[in-house]
């Protein structure tokens, strides 16, 4: 069975065409990272995938139930976790309260595995959202929305903003919920990072996807990668990478 499966998607803002026939496939246990430049339509995408901004034509469907009509309450509620772009922890929440927030489903993700998986987060339990660093508070973004135990993440931009040797350490996470037998949607700007982990690469140009394959296979043509990357490419391969500013 697949996670994921959208079949000719066409979504809309007002008068803009944001997303052409947009096709693409999640398999269980599987990490699709999904690229491309800036305004390319990757986070339109997601949110057309989340119900958040309805696709006008395409289908849906989301562990062999047509979900393209539901809303994002009931999407997540079908197994789907959905980190957004920009993080949105509840900055006068302690972090133990932000992990709280979520509607327990039954699941092997709990407070207790979830500060296995992140000891920073158990050291700053306490802490309120806004004393986070940005890796930090990715983590937490990320660690509630295992709270839901999702059979499906959708990641939008998690390395945003990050230092790279925290873009490592938030990367092995995603990593490991794959074999812990979750399906991952990953949108990146890190190209580099992301077809690191990720099973399959899909590009997205113009809102049309002109690329899928194995990430293997786009990693290894390297005019492309960097075509892509732009920066970030760079910030990868930095010999001197430091560790985020806590403040």
């Amino acid at each position: 069975m697949n996670a994921l499966e959208a079949d000719g998607l066409h979504t809309w803002y007002g008068k803009s065409h944001i997303l052409h026939a947009v096709s693409l496939t999640v398999q269980e246990g599987e990490i699709v990272a999904l690229l491309g430049r800036n305004g390319a339509g990757k986070t339109t995408t997601l949110r057309s995938l989340m119900g958040l901004t309805r696709a006008r034509d395409g289908t849906v469907r989301i562990f062999d139930k047509t979900t393209t009509a539901w809303p994002p309450f009931r999407i997540a509620a079908a197994g789907v976790g959905y980190v957004p772009e920009g993080r949105r922890v509840f900055q006068g929440l302690t972090v133990e309260e932000n992990l709280l927030v979520p509607l327990e489903r039954p699941g092997p993700w709990t407070i207790e595995t979830i500060y296995k998986l992140f000891p920073r987060l158990k050291e700053r339990r306490a802490n309120k959202g806004r004393q986070l660093s940005g890796g930090e508070q990715e983590m937490l973004a990320i660690a509630r929305a295992l709270m839901l135990n999702p059979k499906l993440l959708l990641l939008d931009e998690p390395s945003q903003g990050l230092a790279p040797l925290i873009v490592e350490e938030v990367f092995g996470v995603i990593a490991g919920t794959r074999s812990a037998g979750m399906s991952v949607l990953l949108v990146e700007q890190n190209v580099r990072a992301a077809v690191e982990i990720a099973d399959t690469a899909c590009v997205l140009d113009d809102g049309r996807v002109v690329f899928t394959g194995p990430a293997s296979e786009f990693a290894s043509d390297e005019a492309r990668v960097r075509s892509l990357a732009g920066a970030s490419v760079e910030d990868w391969d930095r010999p001197d990478r430091e560790l985020e500013n806590p403040g």
